[in-house]
Order: structure tokens, then C-alpha cells, then sequence
């Protein structure tokens, strides 16, 4: 991983996945600020004990703000692993989505955990209407992360950084204790645009983070790599006309 990012010191990055050697490869990174992961990465990734999994990574992931979210539909068992979950590390942020899966609202309980002094992660937002409701929900409580799928709304074909930009807007007016994440990156230029947008937080792949080597590279140098490549692959696969 390269050390020449021009955004190393602008943007922080955080790590995200759940396979344990590239969430402590990606910690050790002086590049990295922090990491997260969500029951389905974690799914993904073989975990079948979610408790064991958080504790063993938190042996060896002491300082960098580290995001587990709950997975509970209930409320108040919502709130139950919310608590547990904050009481594994002084780095811990508990992950809350803004909704439970029937679309009833977690901002009630959002309010309540963070002026209960919870660090949360507040997830998977893509409405500027839902970053409103959560900036004031946490204001003045616990620090909190604001994230914003911007991924997904590209994903639909609208262009993320207007949202991403007046959300930033918002969270900065708010108190420095919360900051807004561009979550879903897609690709390598995301870093750029969420730098751009003014968020404080951009989460992505070890694979896409690796990709920032890359960064300033000679496009024309680039381009004589990917011809090399073409020839080789081609040689090594003995392809005959």
C-alpha cells in the first residue's frame, strides 16, 4: 500500500470487511483511521459467532475506531445488544440503521442511545431527509458517524454528491462530535469525491484502498501497463490464430 496518497491526511479512511488478516493488515496501515463491518461482510466472510468474532478482533484492535452493528428488528432488543455491544471497548461505535426492516423508524432510539453517551454509527442513509433527522439526534450527545450510502444512490443512477455535500454542510454546523461517512464505495475515485463533497469519513475495501497506489500514476505509463498485460496474458495462455 502506498504511503503517497494525496488524501491521507485529508479524508479519513476506514477499512471495510470482516475477514480477520485483512481487518488487522488494513490496522496496522498508517493510512487506515479506522474500520468497520456489518452482519452481512461478516456473513460473507464464514462468522458464525458474532460475539467471538467482535471480541477477538477488539484483542488486537485496540485504538482505531472500530464500528459492530446490532442486527436485532425489535427496538428494545435493538437497544439491549446496542448497550452490550458498547461496553466491549472504548473504541467501539455501535452501528444502528435508520430503520428496522418493517421501515419503522430507529430514530427514538438513536436519540436515546446517543444522549446516553453511545458512540454510534448511524447506517445505511440515503435521504438527506433521514441525515436531518439523525443530525439532530445525536446533536449534543455521544460522538456520532452519520453514514450515507453514497454508492447505493449512484447506484440508481443519481449523482450522490449533492446530497453528500449538503449533508457535510449540515454535520459540520452541528458540532464537530459528528462526522458524515461516504459508505458503499464503488471505486477508487469515491475517495476523491467524498474529500471533495467535504466528508469527514470515506469506507471502502482493502481491494479498493490498495487501488490509491495508483493515485497521480502517468496515465500514458498506465497505458503502456495495460498493453504489457494483454501481451503476457496472451503469451501465458498460448493463444494461436
Amino acid at each position: 500500500m502506498s504511503a503517497k496518497s494525496p488524501f491521507q491526511n485529508k479524508i479519513k479512511i476506514y477499512s471495510d470487511g470482516a475477514d480477520k488478516k485483512a481487518m488487522l493488515e488494513m490496522a496496522a496501515s498508517p493510512q487506515i483511521q479506522g474500520l468497520t463491518t456489518n452482519p452481512t461482510l461478516m456473513k460473507k466472510a464464514g462468522v458464525t459467532d458474532y460475539r467471538a468474532f467482535c471480541k477477538d478482533i477488539l484483542t488486537h484492535i485496540k485504538e482505531k475506531p472500530l464500528s459492530f452493528e446490532v442486527f436485532a428488528d425489535d427496538f428494545s432488543e435493538m437497544k439491549r445488544q446496542a448497550l452490550e455491544i458498547a461496553t466491549w471497548g472504548k473504541n467501539v461505535y455501535v452501528k444502528i440503521p435508520i430503520t428496522n426492516s418493517e421501515g419503522q423508524s430507529s430514530i427514538p432510539l438513536i436519540k436515546e442511545l446517543s444522549q446516553n453517551k453511545v458512540k454510534l454509527n448511524v447506517t445505511a442513509l440515503l435521504t438527506f431527509e433521514q441525515v436531518i433527522e439523525t443530525v439532530y439526534a445525536v446533536k449534543g450527545g455521544a460522538p456520532s458517524i452519520v453514514s450515507v450510502f453514497a454508492g447505493r444512490i449512484a447506484d440508481t443512477g443519481r449523482d450522490p454528491m449533492p446530497i453528500m455535500a449538503a449533508s457535510s454542510d449540515l454535520c459540520r454546523t452541528m458540532g464537530s462530535e459528528i462526522e458524515l461517512l461516504w459508505a458503499s464505495s464503488r471505486e477508487a475515485l469515491n475517495i476523491v469525491q467524498a474529500e471533495m463533497a467535504g466528508c469527514h469519513i470515506i469506507t471502502a475495501t482493502p481491494e479498493l484502498i490498495k487501488k490509491t497506489s495508483m493515485f497521480n500514476k502517468d496515465l500514458k505509463e498506465l497505458s503502456l501497463d495495460t498493453v504489457r498485460m494483454f501481451k503476457n496474458d496472451s503469451d501465458s495462455a498460448g493463444f494461436k490464430l
